[in-house]
């Protein structure tokens, strides 16, 4: 059993009775508390898909709970769930539109990199690369000398994520946008 301060984002825990996914971690250090720090995290139900948000001393024990990765690949869209197909065996995933709406702005068909979560034998959730590359749809026109240091523009990606982008990136350019933050990290290699 890991101490609070121990426990990292994306990991599973038992918490009031269910299996949580901790979404979010938020360290901080009260003044006049005798060493003690507080992490407050943010956390949602695997079955039911709540959210919380709990504060925990960096001494709280934690049971984590069973929890499973495995690399996958977005295979198509069935009504309101998506379909991920294991990379090893094959084997097929759904998870509703709903439970992973965040994950859903940076998947198409071209995102590496994907584990499914799988807890007590069910698929839970979606963990994303680091960085994905995505193709630019709809932005105003690039600025002739526009400088990748001048000012910013809306761009929509290909799966309707809007992220701001320098001036002199235009319509139909493959961009990297980091799945942390949301935010344009720039060119994609073209290969």
């Amino acid at each position: 059993m890991p101490k609070a301060s121990d426990v990292k984002k994306n990991a599973a825990i038992e918490f009031n009775n269910g299996v949580y996914i901790i979404r979010g971690i938020e360290r901080s250090v009260p003044q006049g508390r005798a060493g003690g720090s507080l992490y407050r995290m943010r956390m949602y139900n695997v079955v039911s898909g709540a959210k919380v948000d709990h504060t925990f001393k960096d001494s709280d024990m934690l049971t984590m709970a069973d929890l499973t990765r495995r690399k996958v690949m977005y295979s198509y869209l069935d009504g309101d769930e998506y379909v991920f197909m294991d990379n090893e065996d094959y084997t097929p995933y759904n998870l509703n539109k709903e439970s992973i709406a965040d994950e859903v702005l940076f998947i198409d068909e071209n995102t590496q990199d994907m584990s499914i979560i799988i807890v007590d034998g069910a698929a839970v959730g979606i963990d994303l690369p680091p960085s994905v590359e995505l193709v630019i749809t709809e932005t105003d026109p690039s600025i002739k000398g526009g400088s990748a240091t001048a000012r910013t523009k809306p761009a929509i990606l290909s799966t309707g994520l809007t992220v701001q982008v320098p001036e002199h990136i235009s319509t139909g350019d493959k961009i990297k946008i980091n799945t942390e933050d949301r935010k344009f990290m720039g060119r994609a290699d073209s290969k």
